[in-house]
Order: structure tokens, then C-alpha cells, then sequence
């Protein structure tokens, strides 16, 4: 009599797109994987975003912000997370005990503050921006020249806040030189699209220019890029 063997579900699904937000999230999965090995395994779920498969009802009970990515936790019964900075904290939380990409709230309180303070910097500054400004100069049915140039030179000037960060540091938060953590994490997809929003050069941030470099050359993030 033949034995039928049964996979045993992965923890996670993630519900994703080959954007930087969704990038996000499959950097840091493939990160934790090449720590943790198959206890952060992950399904992928393809969203096709051109077709607003986000905007199905099926898609809006996970997340009814109609937006991707969707982490769901089947290891806690699945348990659903979206908003990517939230995402990257929830996994930082329950899956990297090592903390290998991050800080420990009670004995490293002020390097988990100053992950917390980048990681949000991030998310309401460089990702509406520079979205705004791929927006107007890729997908807009108009030509509006205000809005190109407003919302690039938004995205310049946070860039050069980075610039100003990363003078002298290799990454934006931990002690010395700083720490790779999920604040490199969450806002390192967008800046490796600069081209894309119509920023063809980092020649004017050398700092964040080496930055990005360091980064790509990670295994992992290589990995999370080829995602979905």
C-alpha cells in the first residue's frame, strides 16, 4: 500500500506586486529566510494591480484599503497584516527573536525608537512622494509640468535628507556606523527606482548612492527583487 505524503503549508501568504511596497515586504521575508530557513517560508500571490484585482471583494476583506501588499499568518490563525511598514514590524516582532534586522524595544530602546522614527519618515514621506511624482511623469493622461516638478523635487529633498543621514554612516539606524534593519528596508525598493520617477542620476548623494549599492549587493534583497 502506497504512502500519500501531504506538503505541509507554508506560514505565510503574501499577497504582493512588483512594486516598491510590495518589494518591501519580500526583501524582508527573504532576508528572515536566510536566517530562520523554512520557519518564514511564504507563499506568493500574484496581484495583478492593472486589472484592480485589489479592489475585489475576496481582496478587500484582507485589506479594505484595496491596496497591496497582504501578509497572512496562517502560524497564527491567520492572522492578516497590511500596510507595509506594519508589516515589516509584525514579522521584526514574531519572527526574528535574533533581531537581525532590528532592535530590541527594552534593552535597545533608543535604537528601536530611532528605526521607528526612519521607518516612518519613510512611509509618509519618500513612498507618497516619489509614487506622486511616477504618477505625473509615467501614468498621468495629461501633461500637468506643475506636478512633475513639484513632486520631484519633493523627492530630491528627501533624498537629501537621507544624504544627510547617511554622511558618514553605512545604514540609518543602531549605534555607530548604524545597523542593516527594516529601516533600510522599508524605504530602500523606492530609491532603487529613482530612474523610474525620473531621478536618473544619485550623483548629487554620494552617500545614498553607496548606500544603495551596499544593499543590492545582499543575496537576500536579490532574491526579494525577483519577487513576485
Amino acid at each position: 500500500m502506497s504512502t500519500v505524503h501531504t506538503s505541509k503549508p507554508k506560514p505565510f501568504v503574501l499577497y504582493t506586486a512588483g512594486t516598491p511596497n510590495g518589494r518591501k515586504v519580500s526583501v524582508f521575508l527573504e532576508e528572515l529566510r536566510a536566517v530562520y530557513g523554512e520557519k518564514v517560508d511564504y507563499d506568493v500571490q500574484k496581484i495583478n494591480i492593472s486589472r484592480n484585482d485589489q479592489k475585489e471583494p475576496w481582496f478587500i476583506k484582507l485589506n479594505p484599503n484595496g491596496r497591496i501588499p497582504v501578509l497572512v499568518d496562517r502560524a497564527r490563525e491567520d492572522f492578516v497584516v497590511f500596510e507595509t511598514a506594519a508589516i515589516l514590524l509584525y514579522l521584526e516582532q514574531h519572527y526574528d527573536p535574533e533581531r537581525k534586522l532590528g532592535f530590541d524595544p527594552v534593552s535597545q530602546p533608543n535604537e528601536y525608537s530611532e528605526m521607528l522614527h526612519w521607518m516612518f519618515w519613510a512611509h509618509g514621506g519618500v513612498g507618497p512622494m516619489q509614487g506622486q511624482a511616477n504618477h505625473f511623469n509615467r501614468f498621468a493622461p495629461e501633461d500637468i509640468p506643475y506636478a512633475k516638478k513639484r513632486y520631484i523635487l519633493e523627492t530630491k529633498r528627501l533624498y537629501g535628507v537621507m544624504e544627510i543621514r547617511l554622511t558618514d554612516r553605512d545604514y540609518l539606524a543602531g549605534p555607530g556606523r548604524g545597523v542593516y534593519s527594516a529601516a533600510d528596508i522599508n524605504v530602500f525598493p523606492w530609491i532603487n527606482v529613482h530612474q523610474f520617477a525620473g531621478i536618473e542620476s544619485l550623483d548629487e548623494w554620494p552617500s545614498l548612492e553607496m548606500w544603495l549599492g551596499r544593499i543590492n549587493a545582499r543575496k537576500a534583497v536579490q532574491d526579494g527583487l525577483a519577487i513576485p
